[in-house]
């Protein structure tokens, strides 16, 4: 099935998506995700139905899709933006709202005819987009906040046209009350927009790094170097491109020629520039901060890192976490629900204070003061706003579940090799025998330098030297080494103690060195601990959360290195099979995260509570896990942790208030408290204080 992928505007809350997401499931569509925050919808498209079918649906349900590959002809209509709308109704709505002026009578506002004039304009502007989007919900099943505005404005409209027409005094005239209800919620509908557009920052600061112009390098037929612009939008996979300091890389590249500092604070979080040459690869959206190179592009547009991690976050912010389905179930008869208290404020008044008009305000008050979106906005809100902070922190959230279960996590596992330790090794001691030490290392290097083994990389880098033995034949045996043949027909080899335990009793040593079947030395390789690992581990020590070191490496290293940062326990010496079994029983006794890196930990990463794995791992760890912490970023793991923690707090302080505003407003309007023209005033405001609360996750301090 092919993956589609669009942008819709109209949105408001999780009642809003759940319409979308309802109607796009009935038209047979799989893997539907819509994210009500930043408008993004993904599906899988069937064989039965096109783009433009689905999209001119969307359209009727009253949302826009916004998309260069939809053939939809939509013309900008009249009023198409909340402050258009706002700024058009607020003239009408504050000459009616002068004769409520203590003081002040103006005679002619006080004919009929002249507020309902005044009234109409607005009335209609307000229907034309609430009393639609109303029939819309409704006609699929999942009622929206417009059902409860449109069904007040309405109601105070209708009312005071049946008085004006048929009812004597101006008692009955509440054409300001339905003028002033659409107002306040358009203005209310644009300071939401602005204020949940807000939690976006920081995946829009992401989103203007990927266009930008280009210097693309091209020949002439003289075969001479032209240097011309282009947008990067336009790049393919193979262009070669010239970049000076200053400018920012337009796609994914790699240097063929130059070098220079290149800041990836955009990818990584981590703004101290690092030296890239010949060879070396760029991430678009990096910036060259001093240094001229020249390079060729390796992905460009969707396929590139930024976009990719763009793309990510789009994907997790569509995910919901466990915390949201509660509130969902709510929004979903909150609407009926709130009429339905409405209908029995009306009657009720009406009895207990034996006056229509009365009840009929106290009624709309209720049906403009609820607001469904609170409760839908509390989580998705809070969500993009951990998402992108992560993001722009260099650490990548696959989704939105893992952000909540950190706030329970209780002990942290660690990979040993490329996780606590750097993956790289250094010679720690050696034992040449009787041979001469130069001649010993110049033996193991001629050897080791044929090898694709870690240890034996790690060894003929250190022990590099131009004084090189020419085997008449080399080889590598696998769980033994190399084997190499002179030209005396002598045989040399360097393995393991596989191949040497007929020779000693000593099987700790990484590397052991043969001459024609007899021991002439060892070598002995330690790991290099990850400069952040020490600062990592007092970190959970000072939350309590446990630490674990486990390993597939042998049980004296690994006890080593755990003494060393003191973890507080050690498990060595397992297969993949062992490592998933022992994360099985962790996970089951307390929630537990697992870092890892390689292709052995990816079952393991899978099976734990969060996994977490690095920018540098195997492309398998990489998908078995939830996190993704970039740039090697180990020195991420307490923010992710704290971000986590924060982001969870946050939606419970959301949730708090939507629920308990609700709770609250809702009797006090039903008993008289607050005017219909307050509570749409009140309501307005309410999905802002969400927005701001969630948008303090940019800059508290979570670690």
């Amino acid at each position: 099935m092919e993956k589609t992928q669009w942008k819709v505007e109209g949105m408001t809350c999780s009642n809003c998506a759940l319409t979308i997401h309802q109607y796009l499931e009935k038209k047979g569509l799989q893997n539907v995700k819509v994210n009500a925050i930043g408008g993004d919808v993904s599906f899988d498209l069937n064989d039965t139905t096109s783009t433009d079918q689905i999209a001119k649906g969307i359209e009727k349900l009253g949302y826009q899709v916004v998309h260069e590959g939809i053939a939809v002809t939509r013309s900008k209509p009249f009023l198409s933006t909340h402050l258009h709308r706002f700024l058009f109704t607020l003239p009408f709505t504050l000459v009616l709202m002068l004769h409520m002026i203590p003081g002040l009578h103006i005679l002619w506002l006080m004919n009929p005819w002249v507020q309902l004039g005044l009234a109409l304009p607005v009335y209609i502007v307000g229907m034309l987009y609430f009393g639609r989007s109303a029939i819309n919900s409704l006609r699929n099943g999942v009622p929206n906040m417009n059902v409860l505005i449109a069904l007040g404005a309405t109601a105070a409209f209708v009312y005071s046209l049946a008085g004006h027409i048929m009812g004597p005094g101006e008692e009955y005239l509440f054409y300001e009350t339905a003028a002033t209800i659409i107002t306040l919620v358009f203005l209310g509908n644009h300071l939401e927009d602005t204020s949940v557009a807000s939690t976006q920052k920081a995946l829009k600061d992401l989103a203007k790094t990927q266009k930008v112009m280009a210097n693309m390098i091209a020949f002439d037929d003289q075969h001479k170097e032209i240097v011309f612009p282009v947008e990067s939008s336009q790049l393919r996979s193979g262009d070669l491109l010239l970049i000076k300091t200053g400018e920012q890389v337009p796609a994914d590249c790699k240097i063929f020629w130059g070098e220079a500092e290149i800041n990836e604070a955009i990818i990584t979080g981590e703004s101290i520039p690092v030296f890239k040459k010949a060879k070396d690869a760029l991430i678009g959206g990096s910036v060259v901060e001093n240094g001229t190179i020249k390079a060729q592009v390796t992905a460009a547009g969707n396929d590139t890192v930024l976009a990719n991690i763009m793309q990510l976050v789009k994907q997790a912010q569509g995910e919901k976490p466990p915390v949201q389905k509660m509130a969902d179930r709510i929004s979903a008869i909150f609407v009926p629900v709130v009429i339905g208290i409405a209908l029995v404020t009306l009657g009720v008044n009406w009895i207990i204070l034996n006056d229509f008009t009365d009840a009929l305000m106290r009624s709309i008050a209720v049906l403009v003061i609820a607001c469904p979106c609170a409760m839908g906005l509390a989580t998705p809100a809070a969500i993009a706003v951990g998402l992108g902070r992560g993001a722009r922190s260099g650490i990548l959230f696959r989704n939105a579940s893992s952000l909540e279960l950190f706030k329970d996590i209780k002990q942290v596992v660690f990979d040993k090799t490329g996780t606590i330790t750097t993956g790289k090794f250094s010679i720690e001691q050696f034992d040449s025998g009787s041979m001469n030490e130069a001649d010993f290392k110049s033996l193991v290097y001629s050897l080791e330098k044929y090898s694709n083994h870690p240890l034996a990389k790690s060894i003929a880098a250190q022990w590099k030297t131009n004084n090189v033995i020419r085997w008449k034949k080399i080889e590598e045996i696998k769980g033994r080494g190399m084997r190499a043949e002179d030209k005396e027909g002598n045989i040399y080899q360097a393995g393991s103690y596989v191949g040497a335990l007929q020779h000693t009793k000593e099987e700790h040593h990484q590397l052991y060195v043969l001459k024609n079947e007899e021991l002439v030395g060892w070598v002995d390789l330690k790991d290099e601990i990850r400069i952040e690992s020490q600062t990592i581990i007092n970190y959970l020590k000072s939350k309590n959360i446990k630490t674990i070191l486990l390993s597939g490496d042998r049980n004296e290293k690994t006890r080593k290195i755990a003494n060393e940062l003191g973890i507080d326990e050690v498990i060595a010496e397992k297969t993949p099979q062992q490592k998933l079994d022992i994360i099985t029983d962790l996970s089951a006794r307390a929630p537990t995260v697992m870092v890892g890196d390689g292709i052995n930990d990816a079952p393991a990463l899978a099976r734990a509570t969060v996994g977490i794995s690095m920018s540098d791992a195997s492309h398998v760890a990489m998908q078995s896990s939830q996190v993704v912490l970039m740039n090697n970023g180990l020195k991420n793991l307490p923010t992710a942790l704290g971000l986590g923690k924060h982001t969870y707090i946050t939606i419970k302080q959301n949730l708090f208030w939507a629920f308990s505003y609700n709770i609250i407003a809702i009797p006090v309007a039903a008993l008289g408290f607050l005017t219909p023209t307050f509570g749409a005033l009140v309501m307005a405001l309410s999905d802002v204080v969400l927005a701001i609360n969630s948008g303090r996750l940019f800059v508290k301090k979570v670690v």
